[in-house]
């Protein structure tokens, strides 16, 4: 090889050090405001969501009722509750709502009423600590 070669090789390795430091902080900087800006927009729409699902069990809960009343002829009463769609097999597994708190099941003047307390569990509240209840959703079947 002649020189003027290697003293090109010599110059492209030197070149392609690397980054320096300041490069670094920039770049991580830069990454944390980027995941600063995607939390801010996520975390409020992880509650609706949560909104959401415990209305779509709720409606679920009440097609396996639906299914228990086809099979017995009438909806469980309020003391056999849900657990009644366990042990007929309907359901496999006692249904909780998104925030981790067992479903609420009346039987009011013949009809099936399911009920999520929400986030804090307790009935009342606003916002995700609000009820959602199958009178509110329209879902309650008929007798």
């Amino acid at each position: 090889m002649s020189s003027v070669v290697t003293r090109q090789l010599t110059r492209r390795r030197r070149g392609a050090r690397g980054m320096t430091l300041i490069e670094i902080i920039v770049v991580i900087t830069i990454l944390s405001l980027l995941m600063a800006a995607v939390g801010v927009a996520v975390i409020p729409r992880l509650e609706e969501a949560k909104v959401d699902r415990a209305k779509l069990d709720i409606a679920n809960i009440l097609n396996a009722l639906k299914t228990y009343y086809a099979k017995k002829g009438n909806y469980p009463d309020t003391g056999a509750g849900l657990k009644a769609l366990v042990d007929t097999q309907i359901l496999e597994k006692q249904p909780v709502d998104p925030w981790d708190h067992e479903y609420v099941y009346m039987l009011e003047s013949g009809k099936p009423v399911v009920i999520s307390y929400g986030k804090d569990g307790s009935p009342g509240g606003s916002e995700s600590d609000a009820d959602i209840s199958s009178k509110d959703l329209g879902n309650t079947p008929k007798k």
